[in-house]
């Protein structure tokens, strides 16, 4: 989803564990369900209302070690702010809240070196179909599907400041609810909130595509720092 709208936070109920005798643990502790693997990645607002927040991406050794950040950087949001996932609704330039996988990353850039995640390159004939009456509706496709109308559809090679490096956001991506939602990317920053998406400095999103380790099995969590859908509620 391109640049230009405000940030949203995200928490849901299944993300929150119960409260922790003594000092709280890193963020990642505290979450009921960080996804199964052994790196996260938080996106974290102040509250559903902001525009900008931080990312943090955060790993473990082992399955019962600490977790610790290995990484942050400031974030922006949907220019609306952030939504649960799950009643988002198409248009509304919010970011939606929930725990999501991370299914590939892609770039009008080459990929930074040692990029380990599934990396396509963007091209003249690169888009993502926000089309709700495409076969093709969120997801890549190239050339543009038959059915997917070009004004219903992003054409990626044409933004090439906010898609230099992007991770495709799993949100509403394996089984497509139709007005849900397309097309929400972890990206590089543009000139303010975005559309719906997460955003960070251009060097953050280099940095964060050399981490990413998909043995390592990463998710990514966006929620806000207090109130129902806050991600650090324990």
């Amino acid at each position: 989803m391109r640049q230009g709208a405000v940030a949203v936070a995200l928490c849901l109920p299944l993300l929150c564990a119960g409260s922790l005798p003594g000092a709280p643990p890193p963020l990642p502790g505290r979450m009921a369900d960080t996804g199964g693997g052994s790196q996260l990645i938080t996106a974290e607002a102040r509250d559903t209302g902001s525009t900008a927040g931080t990312v943090t991406w955060w790993e473990r050794a082992g399955a019962g070690g600490r977790w610790e950040a290995a990484g942050s950087a400031p974030a922006r949001f949907g220019a609306n702010g952030l939504v649960d996932g799950a009643t988002r609704r198409q248009g509304t330039k919010t970011t939606p809240t929930g725990l999501f996988g991370l299914p590939f990353a892609f770039g009008v850039a080459p990929a930074p070196a040692g990029t380990r995640v599934r990396y396509r390159r963007v091209g003249p004939d690169s888009w993502w179909c926000q089309d709700n009456g495409s076969r093709a509706y969120n997801r890549w496709s190239e050339p543009l599907a038959a059915d997917c109308r070009p004004g219903e559809a992003e054409h990626l090679i044409a933004y090439r400041r906010q898609y230099a490096h992007a991770l495709v956001v799993g949100f509403n991506y394996r089984e497509p609810v139709r007005e849900r939602g397309a097309g929400i990317f972890l990206h590089v920053d543009g000139d303010g909130a975005t559309a719906g998406c997460v955003s960070v400095p251009a060097d953050a999103m280099r940095r964060l595509l050399r981490w990413a380790d998909p043995s390592r099995a990463p998710h990514i969590a966006v929620g806000t720092a207090d109130g129902p859908t806050a991600i650090t509620r324990y």
